[in-house]
């Protein structure tokens, strides 16, 4: 397993500096606008080292076996759709025809699917029409929540370590013959990151683009569905979503806000978590390590309070949502109010 990390970061963190030359000489840069951050000329080209990385290390370290292959195949579809939007754009509908696409791969060909909601909400077993209709709502929802925290310096790479180690950490232990195999799926994940966040962090000299946000976010999609599948503990449902907590929060925040403003929940704004935290006067970095440090304290709640119960654990992130959500509203409004 250490191989399989290793193997991901070296490959990752050598092939940054060759991607970086070749797209300032061809061009291939990320024009700052008014919803960007950054003030540069950036590549955005970083998912190809994240690709390479975790792809090399996957099928020579790791187990391709319970649905890990079907995984890898839906990781290339999205790939190349990410490759060519981070060159010449690429339509809405056709980013989502691909990610339909891929995720049927591992759905219907792997019968990668949520099958029971094991009590929350009072819910169990599923109808299968149920179980497949969630699981590509959960797989497409989580993706594109991963790609919109794809925001700032360091933010998505830090958000999406924190993930694949939670998740890995469950998987290793718990994992038995079945589900293991997912362990070196997030070790590896987690080598191609750390690799890209050499170069990530403030100030960024590449980004991770969209073949690197969906890739990543299709991974921990399908590594989220087999972790409630896996059932390590009666509250596994509660626990994935405290695991994935920055990117749901911040994705449901902001279709809310759109929602209530009467504008498409499709349309690109400031109104990120990431977007707020600097408009109080966050620097890049400490908005990183705040969200990263906010993500792995809900995490370890939800891992020492299992005991309390999947519906319990699951109303107190939602008052913690709302609680956040409401705070963070009233500050950004009483400093624009006080700045004007």
């Amino acid at each position: 397993m250490f191989l399989s990390f290793l193997w991901a970061f070296l490959i990752s963190v050598f092939a940054i500096p060759s991607i970086i030359q070749i797209a300032h000489t061809k061009k291939l840069l990320n024009e700052p606008n008014g919803r960007t951050i950054h003030a540069y000329l950036t590549p955005r080209l970083g998912g190809l080292a994240i690709f390479s990385g975790f792809m090399s290390a996957l099928t020579i370290f790791g187990r391709l076996e319970h649905g890990v292959q079907h995984l890898l195949a839906g990781c290339i579809v999205l790939f190349f759709i990410g490759l060519k939007d981070d060159i010449i754009s690429v339509s809405a509908f056709k980013k989502f025809f691909v990610q339909i696409l891929a995720t049927g791969i591992v759905v219907f060909m792997a019968d990668i699917r949520i099958t029971s909601f094991q009590g929350l909400m009072g819910i169990y077993e599923l109808e299968n029409g149920i179980s497949y209709g969630f699981t590509f709502l959960a797989i497409i929802g989580i993706t594109n929540a991963t790609n919109l925290i794809d925001g700032l310096d360091g933010l998505a790479g830090t958000i999406i370590i924190i993930i694949a180690v939670s998740f890995g950490v469950y998987f290793y232990l718990y994992g038995g013959e079945q589900y293991s195999a997912y362990a070196d799926v997030a070790v590896c994940l987690a080598g191609g990151i750390l690799g890209f966040l050499r170069y990530n962090f403030h100030r960024a000299v590449i980004f991770m683009g969209d073949a690197g946000s969906l890739v990543c976010g299709f991974i921990i999609s399908v590594m989220a569905i087999q972790f409630v599948e896996m059932r390590a503990t009666d509250s596994s449902p509660s626990i994935a979503i405290g695991i994935l907590f920055i990117p749901l929060l911040d994705t449901l925040r902001v279709t809310i806000i759109r929602l209530y403003r009467g504008i498409s929940p499709f349309t690109p704004d400031k109104n990120h978590i990431h977007h707020c935290l600097m408009s109080l006067g966050f620097a890049q970095l400490s908005t990183v390590a705040a969200l990263g440090f906010f993500n792995v304290l809900i995490v370890l709640f939800v891992i020492f309070s299992q005991q309390w119960g999947v519906n319990l654990q699951l109303f107190i992130l939602l008052f913690v949502s709302v609680l956040f959500s409401f705070v963070l509203g009233y500050l950004v409004k009483f400093k624009r109010l006080k700045t004007e």
